[in-house]
Formats: C-alpha cells, sequence, structure tokens
C-alpha cells in the first residue's frame, strides 16, 4: 500500500521505493506511540502521502525523469485496453499535485473521501471539491485528446 500511494503519484519506482522505505523506517521508530492496526495503516497513508508530495513539490530542482521513460511494473493482462490506460495514467500525471494526490487515493487506492480528508487533514468538502473538479478537468481533456465527448 505504501508503495503503491508513492508509485502511483510520482509514476518514478525507485523514489517511491526510497520514500517507502523511509517511511518504514520512520514506522519502526513510532510503533510504539501507534495504538492498532488501524491507527497504523492510517498513520502509513498519512505519512506517504504527505511525503509524495513534499518530494513532487521538490521535483523542480531535481532532473526531470519523463512520464514515457518509467517502466510499469510487469503484470498479467485483464483484457484491458493498455493505449486507454496509458493516456488516462498521463491525464493523471497532468493534474496538480493536490488534486492528483486526491484521485490516486480515491480510485487507485479505492479510499473512501471521508478516509482521504482523514489522511490529507482536509475537510471533507475540499476533498469532495477537488474530486468533482478533478474529474471535470479529466474529462475536458480526455475528449480534447479523443476528439469526441467524454462519457
Amino acid at each position: 500500500m505504501v508503495f503503491s500511494i508513492a508509485f502511483r503519484f510520482l509514476r518514478d519506482r525507485a523514489v517511491a521505493e526510497e520514500l517507502a522505505q523511509d517511511v518504514f523506517l520512520k514506522l519502526y521508530r513510532e510503533l510504539s506511540r501507534l495504538e492498532s492496526r488501524e491507527h497504523v495503516k492510517f498513520w502509513l497513508r498519512k505519512v506517504i502521502s504527505h511525503r509524495s508530495m513534499d518530494y513532487a513539490r521538490g521535483a523542480h530542482r531535481r532532473r526531470e525523469v519523463a512520464l514515457d521513460d518509467v517502466l510499469e511494473p510487469a503484470v498479467q493482462s485483464n483484457g484491458s485496453d493498455p493505449l486507454l490506460e496509458n493516456s488516462l495514467r498521463k491525464l493523471v500525471a497532468s493534474l496538480p499535485e493536490e488534486a492528483r494526490m486526491v484521485i490516486v487515493l480515491r480510485y487507485q487506492e479505492e479510499m473512501e473521501p471521508q478516509e482521504i480528508a482523514e489522511t490529507l487533514g482536509l475537510p471533507l468538502a475540499t476533498v469532495k471539491s477537488r474530486l468533482r473538479r478533478s474529474l471535470v478537468l479529466l474529462r475536458g481533456k480526455a475528449q480534447r485528446l479523443m476528439g469526441e465527448p467524454a462519457r
């Protein structure tokens, strides 16, 4: 889950692995303060989300890697359209950082808006409005990309 959030947000396997390792080291140090399995899960999601966004903010100071150059992890084909999936990944990657993290947590990590709000320390209404605005933005970009109305 920790690696997955970082990788889906940053699209860089090496950085995602490094951030995940840092978060687990921090977890080891903080473990005595965490009260339950649910608290640990919440804490991990919160810390990796914030660490990923912090890393992305500092990306302009580091060498950029094109999204096309990042290798995807090998998975079995589920019969879906790889070109469509690639286009969707690029569209999501084009969103602003805060909106992108909300989309990643909602649709790739399958978290509910309330969980996202708690994880990111945002009001529920803010999470819902970012989801709504991001989906409208993604639909518009998809429509321009495909040259037809997006459903």
